[in-house]
């Protein structure tokens, strides 16, 4: 069963071809209601930073509005211009096969509309920055940092590039933060699962050991990423990135650079081929 989001509480006809594109934020989608859920929440924190804007949502699976339906009832609508924004941690095959098609092949139908893809989230420093956030929500202190080992545990992907950037921000984040070793994780496709990471920060005399989840949204590949942590024996679970302040305001930021790109104002005639920013 598709789930559907509430409708946006911007008024029918507003953020089209005059002023600042609008905004459609590109989800995965899910059979899991918690992620369609998760999507709204964070949506609704976005609207909060850019009152000015029009904010929809299409997703790309699962769940109703399709991409192709709210891009199409925005068109009939008004709207001129569109900056998809991929709610994507990670530059891989949606970002760099998926969305384009499906933004392409959409735009030759609605040639009145031009959309720019915006560039996928991370990475980021207020990436790691929610990432803290939600390690002191499940009970981690200031301080902590030099005892603690973190498992960085994402969704994992077939796509070399995105394996080697998620490798890298674990590097990183031990080298900013002070954690006495952040190790990469992956829920499908890729190795380490996050149960091995955590044994293997175990068997290096890790005294605390906690799991970050690098996934926005609740879903299949979160929970086995939860089910691996607490199979090893993690000490602390943080949850998903969800609705975190720093999230939303990257997510404005990368609206932001997109929309920063394009004139004030576009022809009717200039539409119809998605661009990446």
């Amino acid at each position: 069963m598709r789930t559907v989001p509430p409708p946006s509480p911007y008024r029918a006809g507003t953020g089209s071809g005059a002023g600042r594109p609008a905004l459609l934020v590109v989800a995965h989608g899910s059979r899991d209601p918690r992620h369609a859920a998760t999507v709204a929440a964070l949506c609704a924190r976005l609207r909060t930073l850019r009152p000015g804007v029009r904010v929809e949502v299409g997703h790309l699976d699962f769940n109703a509005p399709s991409v192709p339906r709210t891009l199409a009832r925005l068109h009939d609508e008004g709207v001129r211009r569109v900056v998809a924004l991929p709610l994507l941690l990670t530059r891989a095959f949606h970002a760099k096969a998926d969305i384009p098609q499906v933004l392409g092949e959409t735009a030759a139908r609605l040639p009145r509309l031009a959309v720019r893809q915006a560039g996928v989230l991370g990475p980021d420093r207020l990436l790691t920055a929610a990432l803290r956030r939600r390690l002191r929500q499940a009970g981690l202190r200031p301080g902590d940092e030099c005892s603690t080992g973190v498992v960085l545990a994402s969704a994992g992907s077939s796509d070399p590039e995105a394996i080697a950037v998620i490798a890298e921000i674990a590097r990183e984040w031990r080298r900013t933060a002070g954690w006495c070793a952040v190790r990469p994780a992956f829920a499908s496709a890729a190795l380490p699962r996050t149960a091995d990471a955590v044994r293997e920060l175990r068997a290096a005399g890790v005294r605390r050991v906690a799991v970050a989840p690098y996934v926005i949204a609740p879903g299949f590949l979160p929970d086995r990423i939860a089910a691996g942590a607490r199979e090893a024996g993690a000490d602390v679970l943080a949850p998903v990135l969800g609705d975190a302040p720093e999230l939303a305001a990257l997510l404005a930021r990368r609206y932001d650079e997109a929309a920063a790109a394009w004139p004030e104002t576009v022809s009717p005639t200039a539409g119809g081929l998605p661009i990446s920013a």
